[in-house]
């Protein structure tokens, strides 16, 4: 929401460094749901959006669909767990890359930098997703909890000092004027 990015702009960054973290927590609260998480990317995922989406188990993604994790095009660090998840999912060569570029990835260029772990044809992506989820449901429950758990502990190392980091270094961005001008930029779809 444009007019919540402008309001940040507007506030102090000591108060926007709690509202952040509050921010992340809203959505990053997939991270503690018992049973895997599946992304089903249909349509464009952008900044935050794409973040919860990293944060999730697994990410399907729609053949015509777009991804990209914009921060720096809006003159903001990367936030919700960007620089801690994209490292792990796709690799910190890609990750650096994605995250200092804000480049837009269609959804082979996503496959192939690791950030999606398939891609569905046009308009199926919850269909792929629930088959997905299906396969997981036949295995056994306890098993799959107990992996994924296992699985999380070792991916949320660290990440509560990401978030914090996080939450600072957008506080301070707000306070710049690159962030206006890039928000202005991308309400205008012009380069900053």
């Amino acid at each position: 929401d444009m007019e919540w990015l402008a309001e940040r702009g507007r506030d102090a960054p000591h108060r926007n460094a709690d509202v952040m973290r509050d921010f992340y927590g809203y959505f990053l609260c997939v991270r503690s749901i018992p049973v895997p998480v599946i992304a089903a990317i249909n349509g464009s995922a952008i900044g935050a959006g794409m973040c919860l989406a990293t944060a999730c188990d697994l990410r399907v993604m729609d053949e015509e669909a777009k991804v990209g994790y914009t921060f720096v095009n809006l003159g903001l660090h990367p936030g919700m767990a960007a620089t801690h998840f994209l490292p792990k999912v796709a690799g910190q060569q890609h990750a650096t890359r994605l995250l200092l570029t804000g480049e837009m990835l269609d959804a082979e260029a996503a496959l192939r930098y690791g950030v999606v772990g398939e891609i569905a044809p046009k308009g199926q992506s919850v269909e792929v997703a629930t088959e997905i989820a299906k396969k997981m449901a036949k295995a056994s429950p306890v098993a799959v909890r107990a992996t994924l758990r296992s699985l999380r502990i070792q991916q949320d190392e660290g990440l509560e000092a990401a978030l914090r980091r996080e939450a600072d270094a957008q506080s301070q961005g707000y306070a710049r004027s690159d962030f206006p001008e890039g928000l202005a930029a991308t309400k205008e779809r012009r380069k900053p």
